[in-house]
């Protein structure tokens, strides 16, 4: 080929490549200009959101919301992009045939979180405990149960589920359906009170995995005490008093307690820890202060997520909490289940009623706290 020819094709090649190049260069130019207008106009959005204090134009179905977000015209034309919301939330209701012992039942996921999870690959599953909350009644499982249930790490029963003391002979795989879906990483928990105090517990626990991680929430053991008896005697009126209860031949302070009344029975801690303690290390074993949930649940809550106990990044402070002054007890700024504040329950902080003073003082000297 003549000199000529190769300046030609060499021109032609610089050519095609600059024009390549400029091609490339306006693609890119326009995805970022279209990405750039979906993303401000979405944050304006979004901050007209925030000053009226409303919802945006709402499309489709109550479990899959869409929100259309307003963008520019073009040739006249309105356009609007569509934001899928998705719940973080899981919504599971009870499968009606699990209430009747089938163990082949389960849970029906109502959240569409999960079903967009496993769109992406993701599979959530239910599997058995890593870690239990055990007990005791009335000492602020519940409180320790809704607080744990923020950290996003953690997925918990909304209800107790009682297997170890109540439906053992159904066996695992009917407690793992009962289990709420959790992906790769995050914490299985449970909540019973009763089994701290159910004296086939422990072994039934081990059976499952020696390595779970057991929490303990406990209280004052006479005030607990007045807790349960507050709590039985709302439901049945006409007990007899709470002295005539708690000790033999209803002998009130001056005679013997009796430790095989419930209330008092549940507070002998250290007679239910042996037998704990004769199945599990004493290092596999976090013991929460019931007190100290209601006058300072963040600080408590932070023991409950060191990293060596439950391996959890510190996530639930301050910020998750705000105190009732009518009803004495810490309340959420959301829950997992709410985006709203609300306190646990209208059962919590009931008034105890007035018990001798020679009675609790009595009963102080028998019940040990922990």
């Amino acid at each position: 080929m003549s000199r000529r020819g190769l300046d030609f094709a060499g021109l032609v090649n610089k050519k095609s490549f600059g024009l390549t190049l400029l091609l490339f260069a306006c693609v890119l130019y326009l995805s970022y200009s279209f990405n750039s207008c979906l993303v401000a106009n979405l944050n304006k959005a979004l901050r007209q959101q925030r000053s009226h204090g409303g919802l945006l134009s709402y499309v489709g179905t109550a479990s899959t919301p869409v929100i259309r977000v307003p963008e520019s015209r073009e040739h006249g034309i309105k356009k609007e992009t569509v934001v899928r919301v998705v719940p973080l939330t899981w919504t599971g209701v009870q499968d009606p045939a699990s209430m009747n012992g089938n163990e082949t039942s389960d849970l029906v996921d109502g959240s569409p979180k999960y079903r967009f999870l496993r769109h992406q690959g993701l599979r959530p599953t239910r599997k058995l405990p890593d870690a239990l909350i055990i007990g005791v009644k009335k000492g602020g499982t519940r409180a320790l149960l809704e607080f744990i249930r923020l950290h996003p790490d953690v997925r918990a029963a909304g209800s107790e589920i009682h297997f170890f003391d109540r439906f053992h002979d159904k066996g695992f795989q009917w407690y793992r359906h009962h289990m709420p879906p959790t992906l790769e990483g995050q914490l299985t928990m449970e909540k019973t009170p009763s089994y701290f105090v159910t004296r086939e517990v422990p072994q039934r626990v081990h059976e499952m995995n020696p390595a779970t991680k057991l929490l303990v929430v406990v209280r004052d053991p006479v005030t607990r005490a007045i807790s349960d008896y507050t709590q039985v005697s709302s439901k049945k009126p006409g007990m007899l008093r709470f002295e005539e209860l708690a000790f033999l031949n209803g002998t009130g302070g001056s005679g013997l307690v009796d430790t095989s009344w419930g209330p008092v029975k549940i507070g002998v801690y250290a007679r239910h820890l042996e037998r704990w303690l004769h199945c599990f290390p004493l290092e596999q074993m976090l013991f929460v202060s019931g007190e100290r949930l209601i006058v300072d649940p963040a600080a408590e809550m932070a023991r409950v997520q060191v990293w060596d106990f439950l391996g959890l990044k510190q996530v639930i402070t301050e910020k998750h909490f705000y105190f009732n002054s009518t009803k004495g007890f810490p309340c959420l700024m959301k829950s997992e289940g709410r985006s709203t504040p609300h306190c646990l329950g209208k059962t919590k902080g009931r008034n105890h009623p007035n018990i001798d003073t020679a009675a609790v003082e009595r009963l102080r000297e028998f019940l040990p706290p922990i």
